[in-house]
């Protein structure tokens, strides 16, 4: 008897672009197109995506009728548990390789959704920030001042004055001996306004100003860049192989750090600002104490310069802010500051970044900062670049808390050139 020939595991195998049973039916779709020329295919797509906008425009109008719904029971626009249980379905609903997008498809649709809901509901006429942002906008001057009591940190030279200058035609400048101090002069009223850098090109954000703003009362009012020139000023007669100990502002000394190596001899030390450190050389009498400082330093305390722009980058630049008390914002303004907290949940910041999305809002800085007596627990700093007249403003403020733990709005402002 002849013994039958047993199929080879090949031929066992399904084809694979043949759909068995069960099998997704998206997942059999390339042996449809897989014979067309190019443009026939994106005619194809063309008609796809034509029925794709009439279904998302049929969904947008249920939506408000979902919208009404929720007026008229007085429910929350926002529902967490229908929406999880929406983007893990759509997961099931598309080929497995594409399960991811599916979810990130729904998440966008269902932020659209809550946007257009909130809008509908006239939610950003009753936010009580959003009130807040509008009644500032009334009380506030047409035209930024000329002149006011300016709290700086450091002394006379110092980078956080010509930042003052160039907010303030005529500031009454009053030095500080702390950022810490800086805040508090502006949340006890001694002053009208403070100058802080918030962050280098270079060397990034300056860290002590980012910490301290949590426990301080402000608002952003104003904001500019000051090209940062670094000098190594001594006492006149002083060398350059003569130095043993240079003083200056941490954020200086990250910045010069390639010019630091060339003087291995010398100790660095770092103090409270760039213009003390001068002012420290020129009182020492020493011609072996150097400083890195501005060269308006050097003629303000007769010192010498012995190296002229040492920083690492010809293109330094220092971003400075002016706060005040009150929350004041004039005509232009066109960037955001703010502070959150995200649930400590998977795409929690993801869902924060789809809004800004969603609304065509861009993100111009986004830094995550350690939370005060809280291990491993971290927020975030945003800064947007958005007009602080348009709706799409307004529709985040509106919802924006909803998203977040904590919130905290710093203002909107101009960048001064």
């Amino acid at each position: 008897m002849r013994r039958r020939r047993r199929p080879s595991v090949l031929a066992r195998r399904p084809h694979p672009l043949r759909r068995s049973a069960g099998e997704h039916p998206a997942s059999a779709g390339p042996e449809r197109y897989c014979m067309k020329e190019l443009s026939e295919l994106r005619d194809e797509i063309d008609r796809i995506d034509s029925q794709i906008f009439k279904l998302f425009g049929e969904r947008a109008e249920v939506a408000a009728g979902v919208a009404e719904y929720k007026r008229a029971h007085g429910k929350r626009v926002f529902d967490p548990a229908r929406e999880r249980q929406k983007i893990a379905d759509a997961a099931g609903r598309v080929p497995a390789d594409l399960a991811t997008y599916g979810q990130v498809m729904m998440e966008l649709l269902m932020e659209a959704s809550r946007a257009r809901q909130h809008a509908l509901l006239g939610d950003a006429e009753n936010n009580q920030l959003v009130a807040r942002i509008e009644q500032a906008r009334k009380e506030t001057p047409e035209v930024f001042p000329k002149r006011g009591r300016v709290a700086c940190q450091g002394v006379e030279g110092a980078y956080s004055q010509l930042a003052a200058e160039k907010f303030f035609r005529h500031p009454d400048i009053r030095y500080m001996q702390s950022f810490e101090d800086v805040f508090q002069a502006v949340e006890d009223g001694e002053v009208d306004y403070g100058v802080l850098p918030i962050e280098n090109s270079t060397a990034g954000s300056v860290n002590k100003v980012f910490d301290l703003m949590g426990a301080h009362e402000f608002s952003i009012v104003r904001s500019t860049r000051v090209k940062v020139d670094h000098c190594l000023l001594a006492k006149k007669g002083a060398n350059v192989e003569g130095i043993r100990d240079i003083y200056s502002h941490e954020q200086a000394i990250r910045q010069c750090a390639a010019f630091l190596e060339t003087l291995p001899e010398a100790r660095v030390h770092v103090c409270e600002n760039t213009a003390v450190a001068a002012r420290m050389v020129a009182d020492a009498g020493r011609d072996d104490v150097a400083a890195l400082s501005s060269r308006s330093c050097a003629e303000l305390y007769g010192l010498s310069v012995l190296g002229s722009a040492v920083q690492d980058r010809d293109n330094n630049y220092t971003r400075f802010a002016c706060i005040s008390k009150k929350l004041e914002i004039y005509p232009g303004a066109e960037r955001s500051s703010m502070t959150l907290v995200t649930p400590h949940q998977p795409g929690s910041l993801y869902k924060l970044l789809a809004k800004f999305y969603a609304l065509d809002i861009n993100v111009v800085k986004l830094e995550s900062r350690p939370i005060p007596e809280r291990d491993f627990d971290f927020g975030f700093y945003f800064d947007i670049d958005c007009p602080v007249a348009s709706d799409e403003f307004r529709a985040l403020m509106s919802t924006i808390e909803g998203l977040c733990q904590d919130f905290r709005y710093l203002g909107s402002y101009s960048e001064v050139i």
